[in-house]
């Protein structure tokens, strides 16, 4: 069975390019803002999220902090994405319960380096 991975990204040609990297491989739900994100994380709970900081409606480090603080939640890996490369944003992102982070535009190939360190072998 293919592992599930929660998108949750508001950018059409973001979403885009990750569902034809990743929908041969994975099991791919989508979410376009922090709040549905969340809804849909605690009715999923998906084996990974990939995580956009600059969403609409609650912002990507404020889902991450409330799917972290769920209980029933907050062992899924989620691995931050975003253009944001300012000093001290991913020490940011981690300090929100983020478990990793891939900076836009993404490296294809890091990107399934880091989805096979957390997944594992399917």
């Amino acid at each position: 069975m293919k592992k599930r991975i929660l998108l949750i990204e508001d950018v059409e040609l973001n979403i885009d390019l990750l569902v034809q990297l990743l929908e041969d491989r994975y099991k791919l739900l989508i979410a376009t803002d922090g709040e549905s994100g969340i809804t849909m994380a605690e009715r999923e709970r998906p084996d990974l999220i990939l995580m956009d900081l600059s969403l609409p409606v609650i912002d990507g480090w404020e889902a991450t902090r409330r799917i972290k603080a769920k209980q029933r939640l907050a062992s899924i890996p989620i691995i931050a994405l975003t253009a944001r490369t300012m000093k001290g944003d991913e020490e940011r992102a981690m300090a929100s319960g983020c478990d990793d982070w891939l900076v836009k535009p993404l490296d294809e190939d890091l990107l399934f380096e880091k989805l096979e360190t957390w997944l594992g072998d399917e």
